[in-house]
């Protein structure tokens, strides 16, 4: 007589998943009739992953905050080393990032080059933040042990400040509007020296910014000990910082665009301004209003969410200002 083989293996699993299936269909249907939803998983938070904000466009020293800069500082030195004219724009502006940076703009032989210089004291990840997506990176032992070189810039500390240089066209990239790197180091050297004696004070206020300056505390969770306010153009910026926070609130007159508006995927409108964009990863509320743009951001190391509500918490003091 002929036997009947038992079910192989594979036919067991698919009887089992079966019938599992069947269970578990039946369990949601029985939720469901119950009025009890499905269980959801919670959205993902979006952190900020940028070290400093979008930069209003335009923005590069013709016209900003006044007081000394490292730029205006070593015009005589480069052009003497350098054999080509060197000149500088003459005024600075802060960065707004993390750590917030005073920036100038040196022009060798009119090819721009930005200098920033920390407006508080380095923080032991300072220099790996600010050489984030340089590309190749080595050392540069001419300027000390912690010195690096990417493609795109170069950072140092001078003391107890990071400095970070970067030409507008990188360094040995073979572009009109770029540096060797001969003429970096040249270049940092020549801050190395004048940094000292160019620091500005941690506070630099204007009387109309300190209308957010609590909710500027609130979001740090302690006192600023950084401020930088000042006007461009008789746009105002606000700023307030710590180690390892930084608010800022920029407003800029007939910006012709808003550059954020054209990113892919596009930003979630926001709920204010003519438009306005709300950026998580970018921890930034941008607006329109009439002809103002204003960038509101907020950026923590380590990075935490940076919610809608938390940004216009921050510039609502000084709404009336922008929508007049």
């Amino acid at each position: 007589m002929r036997r009947t083989r038992g079910a192989g293996p594979l036919a067991v699993l698919l009887a089992l998943s079966a019938a599992l299936s069947t269970a578990l269909t039946g369990c949601s249907v029985a939720r469901r009739a119950n009025g009890s939803p499905p269980p959801t998983m919670p959205p993902t938070a979006v952190v900020p992953t940028v070290i400093a904000p979008p930069q209003a466009e335009g923005l590069d020293g013709t016209a900003a905050a006044p007081g000394p800069q490292v730029c205006t500082a070593i015009t005589r030195t480069l052009t003497a080393r350098l054999h080509v004219p060197v000149t500088a724009k003459p005024y600075s502006w802060n960065d707004g990032g993390l750590p917030a940076m005073d920036l100038c703009t040196l022009l060798i032989d009119d090819r721009a080059v930005t200098i920033g210089v920390s407006a508080l004291a380095s923080q032991p990840d300072s220099l790996s933040r600010l050489m984030n997506g340089a590309g190749t990176v080595d050392a540069l032992p001419e300027l000390g042990p912690d010195a690096r070189l990417g493609e795109s810039r170069v950072v140092f500390t001078v003391g107890d400040r990071a400095v970070r240089i970067t030409p507008s066209g990188g360094i040995d990239q073979s572009a009109a509007n770029g540096i060797d790197r001969a003429e970096a180091v040249a270049i940092a050297m020549a801050a190395r020296d004048a940094v000292p004696r160019t620091l500005r004070p941690a506070r630099q206020s204007d009387s109309t910014c300190q209308l957010s300056t609590a909710a500027a505390e609130t979001f740090v969770g302690l006192q600023v000990q950084l401020r930088r306010d000042y006007r461009v153009r008789g746009a105002l910026t606000c700023i307030w910082g710590t180690f390892d926070a930084t608010v800022s609130i920029v407003e800029a007159f007939d910006q012709k665009t808003i550059p954020e508006a054209r990113r892919v995927p596009p930003p979630r409108l926001a709920p204010i301004g003519q438009p306005g964009y709300y950026l998580p990863e970018a921890g930034e509320l941008v607006f329109r209003q009439g002809r103002r743009v204003v960038r509101v951001t907020g950026l923590t190391n380590p990075p935490r969410t940076v919610s809608l509500d938390t940004l216009t918490g921050i510039v609502d003091p000084l709404l009336p200002l922008f929508i007049r």
